[in-house]
């Protein structure tokens, strides 16, 4: 049997100054990431920041040896979340795999603006959750407010059948609904148009130019179709604004992520719409506006 203490001391002199650290993923650092991994190999998945709670288990030969395999595909660029198969996200361990997009910390503003839309309704609210991916942000308001009929859906069958099976794994089955299509396309029925209380979405939104300058990290393993937004970054969202009214109701709230620079231009697009009256704007930990929420 190998130390875990040793072991894990060898590993962090391995990694320390050789592995990129992405500031959209703040729960990873050189901790988390050697222990996750350390699970992992154990075959107890976790995601870094649930790395971070609990004793490293002892590790047998054929685990110590998965470990640094674990390891060596880190070092070389492998996302670790693609090595553990969870990410946490609004304090749900959740599935997450090169299906879909990884969740990052930095939506979870998008998912508590949600919530605390859905949380005004005074009767059980329908969200709709478009660009789902993973369903993370879906899956996170169907969680913290129970009342809520959620649905989400996504142009990507790989990322719809993520968004099961992390439904499944919740026990959120029962409660939220994928479906498979280009954004608001799937929900064009009675049951949706001009009766949805929250619509939410996290779009493509890296101009298609500025995605070979990217991290490799994100470039070369998550899903183009999930962070390119075409030409300027902004064509989903505008899509997103002009369809969003046709399918709230009276009173009903869109909120939607934007990139660094975006904000602006979009909110004033809103302001001056008469379909909304209400427009907030919700800066990020590192400052900018990263999330809009509108009001019908």
């Amino acid at each position: 049997m190998a130390s875990a203490a040793s072991v894990l001391d060898d590993a962090r002199r391995a990694l320390a100054g050789r592995i990129e650290f992405l500031p959209d993923k703040p729960e990873e650092t050189l901790e988390s990431t050697v222990r996750a991994l350390w699970f992992t190999a154990a075959g107890m998945p976790k995601s870094a920041e649930a790395s971070l709670l609990g004793e490293p288990p002892e590790l047998d030969d054929a685990a110590l040896a998965a470990f640094k395999e674990l390891l060596n595909k880190r070092l070389n660029g492998v996302p670790l979340s693609h090595l553990t198969l969870r990410q946490r996200f609004m304090g749900l361990e959740m599935l997450a795999d090169p299906r879909a997009l990884i969740p990052r910390k930095e939506t979870e503003l998008l998912a508590k603006a949600a919530v605390h839309a859905a949380q005004q309704s005074t009767q059980r609210p329908i969200v709709v959750d478009v660009c789902t991916g993973s369903g993370n942000v879906a899956l996170a308001i169907a969680h913290h407010v129970e009342s809520a009929k959620v649905f989400g859906a996504d142009l990507s069958e790989d990322a719809v059948a993520l968004a099961r099976d992390n439904a499944q794994l919740l026990g959120l089955q029962h409660r939220v609904e994928f479906r498979c299509g280009d954004l608001l396309s799937p929900f064009e029925s009675e049951e949706f148009v001009g009766k949805v209380d929250v619509l939410t979405c996290n779009p493509p939104y890296i101009n298609s130019a500025k995605v070979s300058t990217m991290s490799g990290e994100i470039s070369d393993h998550e899903p183009r179709l999930a962070f390119d937004g075409g030409p300027l970054g902004i064509g989903i969202l505008m899509k997103l604004t002009q369809q969003a009214p046709r399918f709230l109701r009276p009173g009903g709230w869109l909120a939607f992520e934007v990139g660094l620079g975006q904000g602006p231009a979009l909110v004033k697009r809103l302001r001056a719409n008469p379909l909304f009256t209400h427009v907030e704007c919700h800066e990020g930990e590192q400052g900018g506006l990263r999330v809009i929420v509108a009001r019908c």
